[in-house]
């Protein structure tokens, strides 16, 4: 049963994709697309210096009218990273989520990162302690 962030990465790994700060939004774009990921970590000088999303490309490129082989991520990129931490519960990050409207979240302890998780990543698992919950109670009643 999936309780915790850790957990979490446990089972969908602890692969992060990142991007440099002074690369082109186009070039985070593709790099996005071929990971199949809709957020990159933005490093600058090894250090975490924002996230740049497909909600950033939206509405800071598409909708200002700005080319993407011309703008530099740091640019658009959203510099006021959350995250989590491993201890949190699945359910206390789906609340950060929900209540800062942010859909991918970087996982740090003792201030190195160690993940990131998606909102589709903490549903799924959600989920799947809910099931196992309905599982147990439905053996339960039925005496099984």
């Amino acid at each position: 049963m999936i309780k915790s962030i850790r957990d979490v990465l446990g089972s969908k790994g602890e692969q992060v994709f990142s991007i440099g700060a002074d690369e082109t939004v186009y070039k985070a774009l593709q790099l996005m697309a071929t990971e199949n990921v809709g957020a990159l970590l933005v490093m600058d000088q090894g250090q975490v210096a924002g996230i740049i999303t497909e909600r950033d490309y939206a509405r800071k490129v598409i909708l200002e009218g700005r080319s993407s082989l011309k703008t530099d991520v740091r640019n658009i990129m959203t510099t006021k990273v959350l995250y989590a931490t491993p201890e949190m519960s699945v359910e206390e990050g789906l609340a950060l989520m929900s209540d800062k409207r942010c859909r991918h979240l970087p996982v740090f302890e003792d201030r190195k990162l160690v993940g990131m998780v998606s909102i589709g990543d903490l549903v799924k698992a959600h989920v799947a302690e809910k099931d196992f919950m309905i599982n147990q109670l439905e053996h339960y009643i039925l005496g099984s």
